[in-house]
């Protein structure tokens, strides 16, 4: 079969297109007996982070890239909740997804409703339930709330303003790095879209000096203090990646002064330690999906043989919204 490996720790463009062998069910743990013919597989700046040896998870070179993929069962084990032909979206959790079959555990993989295109599929599940671990688990959103996120024309960015007014935000604020990614926000639903130079500011206009109930922030960096002092009283702000590069830290008398939080959301941590919670995430997010409550992401697409290309447009940050590679 074609797949993508990362053969030395160069970065994106290491990746090389390989012939290796197909995976059979078992491989390479007993569990991982649902074997699938893989369509699309997503792009999310871990990715970028592996190929460089940055991120917690260092798989064994050579390795494949990819934590999430779309496509069709192609065998499943007596009494799974899917089976051969069914349309699935599954994660890989961090490796393995580039590659034109993989094999994975039954509870890692969710039926993809008809109305979802496999680029589309493959493009979900990493984002949306990153976004409902932050937006339902931990942050806590309630009917009315207002969010702000960064990186608003980005993965996480795009998916949270398609799924935040859905779970009921009145007001959603899109921060955005250069005026070409506000279209790509507005696109995904923001109500109100703002430069990153000076959001502060206008987050303090735009809410009549109140602030913003929650604040979704995958970027980090020198933001960090200036979204703090954009929460409303209550207001809770959810770490949930450092693609800016630098890990800010916080004076926790912020915290006091304005009775506002700093929340963690490490949704595969989360998922690792309570069992049964992919199942319930997905519960609630593909009857939305089927029903076109929520719209799926409408990502950019890469063949597989530019999955460098897809994989780097993270790294430079030049990506607008999802990135998927086509496997076949």
């Amino acid at each position: 079969m074609r797949a993508i490996q990362i053969p030395r720790l160069d970065g994106p463009d290491a990746a090389e297109l390989v012939e290796i062998d197909e995976p059979r069910p078992g491989d390479p743990h007993p569990e991982n007996d649902v074997l699938i013919d893989v369509h699309a597989a997503g792009v999310a700046f871990p990715d970028a982070l592996q190929t460089r040896g940055l991120y917690q998870h260092k798989p064994e070179l050579p390795y494949i890239p990819g934590a999430e993929i779309a496509g069709i069962v192609r065998s499943a084990p007596p009494g799974a909740h899917v089976a051969a032909g069914d349309r699935v979206a599954a994660l890989t959790m961090l490796s393995g997804a580039m590659a034109e079959v993989v094999a994975l555990p039954a509870d890692r993989v969710f039926k993809l409703p008809d109305a979802v295109s496999f680029e589309a599929g493959a493009g979900l599940l990493f984002n949306d339930l990153t976004v409902h671990c932050a937006l339902r688990t931990r942050g806590r959103l309630v009917a009315g709330e207002s969010v702000l996120v960064h990186g608003a024309a980005g993965g996480i960015g795009t998916s949270t303003l398609r799924l935040a007014s859905a779970w009921g935000a009145a007001r959603t604020i899109a921060v955005v790095s250069t005026e070409d990614k506000a279209d790509v926000a507005r696109a995904a639903g923001a109500t109100d879209v703002v430069l990153a130079d000076g959001f502060k500011d206008a987050v303090k206009e735009l809410t009549g000096g109140r602030g913003v109930d929650i604040v979704v922030d995958p970027v980090g960096g020198d933001r960090f203090t200036d979204s703090l002092r954009s929460l409303a009283p209550g207001g809770r702000l959810l770490v949930i990646g450092f693609t800016g590069g630098e890990i800010p830290t916080v004076k926790v008398n912020r915290l006091l002064l304005n009775n506002v939080d700093a929340v963690g959301v490490g949704w595969g941590a989360w998922a690792a330690t309570h069992p049964g919670y992919l199942a319930e995430q997905w519960a609630e997010l593909e009857p939305m999906l089927a029903s076109g409550a929520v719209s799926a992401p409408e990502p950019v697409v890469y063949p597989l043989e530019r999955a460098g290309e897809a994989i780097a447009s993270l790294e430079d940050r030049s990506a607008k919204g999802k990135v998927v590679v086509t496997v076949r």
